[in-house]
């Protein structure tokens, strides 16, 4: 398996490591995400991931209001369960619901469904069960809490509140006694801020966390606090959205998207500065922003985007493409990645 890699999320806090692969595969565009995938190319997308040797998967109720679950479901049945790891999310509850209730927000074609938040110590374990259910699994590996950071619910004050839901309400027991029950083995939370992972991690115990778009080649401010503090509890961290929404994969083309959103001014100016830098040692943006992260010892796997076989076929090449050291310290140089942020081992055959 080329992509297999000797690191574990956590191995400190439970008798159950959990391995994993350095590239997995996310599930939320196999959830509809934007758009309609079939379910042949869902399929297909899954096959090729697993036969290229990636063995972490991730999704979420959120992910097509279930259909993501389901489709990793089927997909189980040819790889077995006991060939992978697999971590799903709590937070959202799907209700059933009339027709002009159902709650899409960014998938289409989804089933009748609606969402409803809830971090407490029920909504976690109905939340889990319902996810196993449609998988059709007895156990994941990671359960992470989902989307508790500003950005997804809207406000600092919002995310404030599910945060003390969280607690106050029994979500993070009902976590802790899975966990110690031995049904999962990490628990975590998967976000789109490293801020709220820093405030998660300073009032309890966590193993990892999926923190998507938040350190990449374009953003690494989680270096001055959270990353550190990874370091010294040994906790794990999955990265998603290595390209930051986007930009990081297609350049600064016109349209390009950033953070889910049109990408503002200073983020092409300093895009066209990092993609001028690859150009010069003949290495595609895309190719040097998938990597970078892997160069960071918390960052335990990449998670990119991929919904149908050759987008994964593409983002395997991607990381086994070699890239010229001189490539990383050009950027140093430049003031165009921090100077304290870790890089990717030198290949011996880099030029």
């Amino acid at each position: 398996m080329p992509l297999a890699r000797d690191v574990t999320l956590l191995n400190n806090r439970t008798s159950r490591p959990v391995p994993l692969t350095k590239m997995g595969f996310g599930g939320a565009p196999l959830g509809n995400l934007y758009r309609e995938i079939s379910e042949e190319d869902a399929q297909d997308a899954l096959q090729t991931a697993y036969d290229a040797g990636i063995r972490y998967f991730d999704t979420a109720p959120q992910y097509g209001l279930g259909r993501s679950e389901m489709r990793f479901g089927t997909a189980l049945q040819r790889f077995g369960r006991d060939t992978l790891q697999l971590s799903t999310k709590i937070g959202r509850l799907l209700l059933d619901c009339a027709p002009d209730e159902v709650t899409p927000e960014a998938f289409v074609n989804v089933p009748q469904k609606r969402i409803q938040f809830d971090y407490s110590y029920d909504g976690v374990m109905r939340s889990y069960e319902d996810s196993r259910a449609r998988i059709g699994i007895d156990n994941a590996d990671i359960l992470l809490i989902h989307d508790v950071c500003a950005f997804s619910q809207g406000s600092q004050e919002m995310s404030d509140q599910r945060v003390r839901e969280l607690f106050d309400l029994g979500g993070y027991k009902a976590l802790s006694e899975l966990r110690a029950a031995g049904e999962i083995a990490a628990i975590g939370a998967g976000v789109n801020e490293w801020q709220v992972c820093q405030r998660l991690l300073e009032l309890a115990d966590f193993d990892g966390f999926l923190l998507a778009g938040r350190y990449t080649l374009l953003e690494q401010e989680a270096l001055e606090t959270f990353l550190p503090l990874c370091e010294a509890r040994d906790v794990g961290i999955i990265l998603g959205g290595p390209y930051n929404s986007g930009i990081l994969a297609t350049g600064a083309v016109p349209g390009a998207k950033y953070n889910y959103g049109e990408a503002p001014p200073p983020i092409v100016t300093r895009v066209n500065q990092i993609e001028a830098v690859c150009q010069d040692h003949d290495t595609p943006l895309i190719a040097a922003a998938l990597q970078f992260v892997l160069g960071h010892p918390s960052v335990k796997t990449v998670v990119p985007g991929a919904s149908n076989a050759a987008e994964v076929a593409a983002n395997v090449a991607l990381l086994e493409r070699p890239i010229p050291a001189g490539l990383w310290s050009d950027l140093r140089s430049r003031g165009l990645i921090r100077p304290d942020a870790p890089l990717p081992e030198e290949p011996t055959h880099a030029s």
